[in-house]
C-alpha cells in the first residue's frame, strides 16, 4: 500500500479541501442573508406566529453538521474509521488469496 503522496495527489487533496471550505462559506453566507429576510416576511405576513424559527433551526443544524465535516470534527465513525476499515479489508484480502 502506498503511503507517500505525489505532488499531484497533494494538489488534488488540497483542492478538494478548498472546494469543501468554499461550499461551507457559501452555505453560511446564504443562511446569513436568507434568515433575516424570512424574519421580515414573517413579521409582515403573520406577526402572531413566529414560523421563522423552524427554518432557522433546521438550516442551522445543517450548517453545524457541514462545519463538523469541513473542519474535521469527529462525529460518529468519521473519515479515519473509513480509512482504517478500508486498509483492514485490503490487508485481509491480501492475506487470504485463493
Amino acid at each position: 500500500m502506498r503511503t507517500s503522496y505525489t505532488e499531484e495527489d497533494k494538489y488534488i487533496r488540497a483542492k478538494k479541501k478548498v472546494d469543501n471550505l468554499k461550499g461551507f462559506y457559501s452555505n453560511l453566507l446564504a443562511y446569513v442573508l436568507v434568515i433575516p429576510f424570512l424574519i421580515f416576511i414573517n413579521y409582515k405576513t403573520s406577526p402572531g406566529y413566529y414560523w421563522f424559527w423552524w427554518p432557522m433551526f433546521g438550516w442551522g443544524i445543517g450548517i453545524c453538521f457541514h462545519a463538523f465535516n469541513v473542519f474535521n470534527y469527529k462525529i460518529g465513525l468519521g473519515k479515519d474509521w473509513e480509512e482504517r476499515k478500508i486498509k483492514e479489508f485490503m490487508n485481509n484480502d491480501n492475506n487470504h488469496k485463493f
